[in-house]
């Protein structure tokens, strides 16, 4: 019973590490911020506020969507903009 439990941890993990990659290196770009830490904690963050939103029906995903650029923004210097784009090229990577 533990086994699906513990492949379940270890994907979370994993996609929590890639996703904390994507945005450390697209904010190192746009924002010039070296820290993947702050960059794995700010993916953290947007899952929670996109598990938070993602749900609502017709507009949650477009609520997810601002949610967690709003979460960049929060994190990271610069505007909406910027947000927008850290979040577009972290997608993209």
């Amino acid at each position: 019973m533990a086994v699906p439990f513990v492949g379940s941890i270890v994907a979370f993990l994993v996609a929590l590490l890639v996703g904390g990659l994507a945005i450390y290196i697209s904010a190192r770009v746009v924002a010039d911020v070296d820290d993947y830490s702050h960059a794995v904690i700010t993916a953290l963050l947007g899952a929670i506020a996109w598990a938070l939103t993602s749900w609502i029906p017709l507009i949650g995903l477009v609520i997810a969507l601002i949610a967690w650029v709003w979460v960049i923004k929060w994190r990271y210097p610069g505007g909406w903009v910027d947000a927008a784009i850290i979040g577009a090229v972290a997608w993209v990577s």
